[in-house]
């Protein structure tokens, strides 16, 4: 059964002239999407942004015909829908600016469970840069640490990555410049259908949209957002892959890169990338967690097993080490001392000696993690 709203949330994105930044200002100015939709329409046109002839596209309610043709093709296919307000929209993508209003998706996959790797590159992907993704993928997959892939579904990199995410066994995403009525290339469809048991396909396209090439660009914000991080395998001096590694900087991503020889055509984008300190240079797996503080559960192990080597802990020590160990990223001095409800003088000490004793380390910004 579906969100009796759905069909004004829906609406909402099929209104011409308002974009999803537009279509939040309104929805928070009237209350939800179903108030757009039953407001006056001389209200409407006194809001910023919209005017009369806004007004009058929604008050005429022609798009929620659409809608509900949209649901009846969304119930019949098992889609999924999530929208931006919604607990289970992916909490990463709701921090940018320009996230969609609401998600289409097909499969199995949770959008906010685990770390979130966005694999892309050229699709004419060479035979080393094919395996460099390979590899990579696999070193993940080894790693025992819950990851999920995510890539464009086309030619070259993104298929490679996804391919290799189902042959070891890691959810994985391919998100579409298209509805869900349709696989393109269509070439992909195989790998397509594997993906759904333990991943997804995810679009903000309703059924009918062709792939036409500006979508394409608008999908690469979605691989940016939903990522914590972003590698770049191959791309030339120009591509699809470098946007979508300049738009996850702009939404403080990190970003990583493959080196490549300088006469290497399709190495060209990752090289100017390290070079202009726009993405790491990594080579394996074990680089890029490095780079992203996150621990295998093997060596979450030997923490605990270390810490418990340690039998002269205080009372506040044992406290500060349970707390970072439910925070793999680290926990910040001052969220510390809020969380522990002491002085910001007293925790700084208890950390520097901590940190003598080897049981913590200091990461930029003064953030705290249990050691290795």
């Amino acid at each position: 059964m579906y969100d009796e709203q759905l069909k004004y949330k829906i609406g909402i994105t099929l209104i011409k002239g308002i974009g999803n930044n537009l279509a939040k200002n309104l929805i928070a100015y009237l209350g939800s999407a179903e108030a757009v939709f039953k407001e006056k329409q001389f209200i409407l046109a006194k809001i910023p942004g919209i005017g009369e002839t806004l007004s009058r596209e929604i008050v005429a309610q022609k798009v929620l015909e659409r809608a509900d043709e949209e649901i009846s093709f969304i119930v019949k296919n098992d889609i999924q829908t999530h929208y931006y307000a919604d607990r289970e929209y992916p909490f990463r993508l709701k921090e940018c600016h320009d996230s969609p209003i609401i998600l289409y998706t097909k499969g199995n996959c949770n959008l906010n469970d685990g770390k979130f790797i966005g694999i892309v590159g050229t699709r004419n992907a060479t035979e080393p840069g094919k395996e460099n993704c390979e590899k990579l993928v696999a070193g993940l997959a080894g790693l025992q640490i819950d990851f999920v892939i995510v890539s464009g579904l086309a030619y070259g990199v993104d298929i490679c990555a996804h391919k290799a995410a189902i042959d070891f066994g890691i959810p994985t995403i391919g998100v579409v410049g298209h509805g869900l009525d349709r696989i393109y290339p269509s070439t992909h469809r195989a790998t397509a259908v594997k993906m759904m048991p333990n991943g997804a396909l995810l679009t903000e396209y309703l059924s009918g949209t062709n792939p036409d090439a500006p979508n394409f660009v608008q999908r690469n914000r979605i691989i940016a957002g939903l990522c914590d991080a972003i590698v770049v395998i191959e791309s030339a001096s120009r591509g699809g892959s470098l946007i979508t590694a300049e738009i996850a900087n702009e939404y403080n991503r990190d970003v990583f890169a493959y080196p490549g020889r300088v006469t290497d055509a399709y190495s060209a984008g990752c090289n100017a990338l390290i070079r202009n300190n726009k993405a790491s240079l990594i080579e394996s797996a074990e680089d890029l967690c490095r780079f992203m503080s996150w621990e295998s559960k093997s060596e979450k192990g030997k923490t605990a097993v270390q810490i418990s080597l340690f039998l002269d802990l205080t009372d506040e020590e044992q406290h500060i080490i349970s707390i970072l160990r439910q925070h793999t990223d680290g926990v910040q001095v001052n969220a510390l001392a809020i969380e522990l409800e002491k002085p910001f003088s007293k925790i700084s000490a208890l950390l520097l000696e901590m940190e003598f004793k080897g049981l913590v380390k200091c990461m930029p910004g003064s953030v705290y993690k249990v050691v290795k």
